[in-house]
């Protein structure tokens, strides 16, 4: 699970640098094709590459998120199986 944390946080901590740089350095710029006033390529582009970091991130994070809550999951089903709560092992025998 160790690897789960590295990979969720690495992801995050991504993002949250993709969405800063994009908020600072294009703050008024869109990054969509078609807007109503004109827009230097460069800034539109670039604004366009980050939010596709941001994005990819995201769904990185989200899905190592889950991955790791599904392993939890499973492992605690797996643990309450194998001990039953009546039943302790040592018990004596008459």
């Amino acid at each position: 699970m160790g690897a789960g944390w590295k990979v969720f946080w690495l992801s995050a901590v991504l993002f949250a640098i993709a969405f800063a740089a994009e908020r600072l350095l294009f703050p008024d710029i869109l990054p969509i094709v078609f807007a109503n006033e004109a827009q230097p390529s460069r800034a539109a582009l670039t604004a366009l590459a980050l939010r596709a970091i941001e994005l990819t991130a995201a769904w990185i994070a989200i899905m190592s998120l889950s991955i790791m809550t599904g392993a939890w999951v499973k492992d605690r089903l797996r643990r309450s199986r194998r001990a039953p709560s009546g039943s302790s092992p040592a018990s004596p025998a008459d």
